[in-house]
């Protein structure tokens, strides 16, 4: 097993441990607390906010992927072509406004709590997942896509089983890079009331616990170099079986 695979899993180990048992962990964070503070965060269960924060940012990437890749494919498309520069203005609508503008937003129309975070989780995903899914698209290798149509394959056909499946691995680094985006931006969804591991870092910074604070990043600082080698790795993967070599 090599090195990086080995430190990778006692990483897992470690979060898992510390999220199940929290207290395990206390003469190392009371090193950041001060006199008298509690060391552990004990204003909620860090499992189900953990979980939270990763369910919040799961169905904001997974909205995002449908609504990214399917204007990626429209845009490929002879007919659809022209919609190209409006397919980019859409999809950078999320880069334009900062998260906490778009979460004072979109408060007044959807209300407080996991929505708003959502809204800003899924516009600011777009845009990675959609150049990638155009550049994996527009760059398949010509002699497989012309076979393709020689086989007598009908458009539908050559999407599902050559075009798709080749530029899939180009297709999760943008997921990848959206993901690890929605990880660290959805902290900020607590300050509308939404469940996420934002909730621990603000609360140390309302009680100026630094131990709170150290707790809330650390996870979430884990829990996207984990998803992310993780993603990385089935990029390889796929890449691999499709013969496209290594994705950038």
């Amino acid at each position: 097993m090599k090195a990086g695979t080995i430190i990778r899993v006692i990483a897992f180990a470690l979060l898992v441990a510390f999220l199940v048992q929290p207290y395990w962990f206390e003469p190392f964070f009371a090193l950041f607390a001060n006199d008298g503070a509690p060391a552990i965060y004990n204003q909620g269960d860090l499992l189900t906010l953990t979980l939270l924060h990763l369910q919040i940012v799961f169905a904001a990437t997974v909205a995002a992927m449908i609504v990214a890749v399917g204007l990626a494919i429209l845009v490929t498309r002879p007919s659809g072509s022209e919609f190209l520069p409006l397919s980019r203005s859409l999809v950078n609508i999320g880069q334009t406004f900062p998260p906490v503008a778009v979460l004072a937003l979109a408060v007044p129309a959807v209300g407080f709590g996991a929505k708003p975070t959502l809204i800003a989780l899924f516009l600011y995903g777009l845009l990675p997942i959609f150049e990638n899914a155009l550049t994996g698209l527009t760059t398949l290798p010509k002699p497989v896509v012309e076979a393709s149509r020689g086989m007598g394959m009908t458009s539908l056909q050559r999407l599902r089983k050559v075009e798709l499946p080749l530029a899939a691995p180009v297709i999760l680094a943008g997921i990848r890079l959206s993901v690890t985006i929605g990880l660290a931006t959805a902290t900020i969804g607590s300050t509308v009331a939404a469940k996420t591991l934002g909730e621990v870092i603000i609360a140390g910074l309302n009680s100026n616990n630094l131990a709170f604070v150290v707790q809330g990043g650390l996870v979430v600082a884990v829990l996207a170099v984990l998803i992310y080698d993780l993603l990385s790795a089935l990029e390889r993967m796929i890449a691999r079986r499709m013969g496209r070599g290594e994705p950038a």
